[in-house]
């Protein structure tokens, strides 16, 4: 492969950036349960067990998921007040408990110091959680408010990913093309959206479970990633071979 002149690093937030997926599903398990139970459906999700089952999605996502699953009903309008509910209960998580993921301020000090690249985040969450994640951790330094995409928020049509048009709408914005990006992605959903946008992809399985990491590596791979790292100490070296050619 010829080596590649790249000039933007989109990241993804959650569980790439910050631990939030374990906090947020505990909240997301909370309406979920409610929402089930109000449908006279039986079943009840613990927060592991959605992340395990819906890890990627936003809650629009697990919400809709969830309604073809067990084929209930649910108009717009009471989708929307369970979305507004769930961002409420989640950002308050958030502002407690939230961390970075290990290492990764190391890098985003280094990337900030050299401005060699464009920063920006990438999500499926809502803008609003977004936000209050990367200022939790003392992140938004490194991303200008008009950095900072949602694919539950910024787009006229709220989608999530697997689906790429949070990545096209990103780039589009930014006026930059696919292959002067790379995505940082850790999930299979967040990988396959950024795959369908034609972008290279890092892996990065640093925040699951060290029995889970191995599954998660060839999940990663299977979704797209050109490269995975399991600490962000790899980080360089990953863009290293994407700029050589050599992934």
């Amino acid at each position: 492969m010829a080596p590649t002149k790249i000039t933007t690093l989109l990241f993804d937030c959650d569980n790439t950036l910050v631990l939030s997926e374990e906090l947020a599903f505990e909240a997301c398990a909370e309406l979920a349960n409610e929402i089930l139970e109000a449908k006279n459906i039986p079943d009840r999700y613990t927060g592991p067990q959605l992340l395990n089952e819906f890890v990627g999605q936003n809650f629009r996502g697990m919400m809709v998921s969830l309604k073809a699953k067990y084929k209930y009903e649910m108009d717009d309008d009471e989708l929307n007040r369970y979305v507004l509910k769930e961002e409420d209960k989640v950002i308050a998580k958030l502002k407690a408990e939230l961390r970075p993921c290990v290492g990764v301020d190391a890098e985003l000090e280094k990337l900030e110091a050299h401005r060699k690249y464009h920063l920006a985040v990438v999500s499926s969450s809502a803008l609003r959680r977004v936000q209050a994640s990367v200022e939790k951790v003392g992140h938004a330094k490194y991303f200008q408010d008009t950095h900072v995409f949602s694919a539950a928020t910024s787009l006229p049509k709220p989608t999530s990913k697997p689906d790429p048009a949070v990545y096209i709408h990103a780039m589009e914005v930014l006026g930059k093309k696919a292959e002067e990006c790379v995505a940082v992605e850790d999930s299979k959903s967040g990988a396959t959206a950024a795959f369908r946008a034609h972008i290279k992809t890092i892996g990065y399985v640093g925040s699951y479970e060290p029995e889970k990491q191995a599954e998660m590596r060839q999940v990663l791979k299977d979704a797209g990633c050109c490269v995975v790292m399991d600490d962000w100490k790899e980080f360089e070296g990953c863009m290293e071979k994407i700029e050589a050619g050599e992934v």
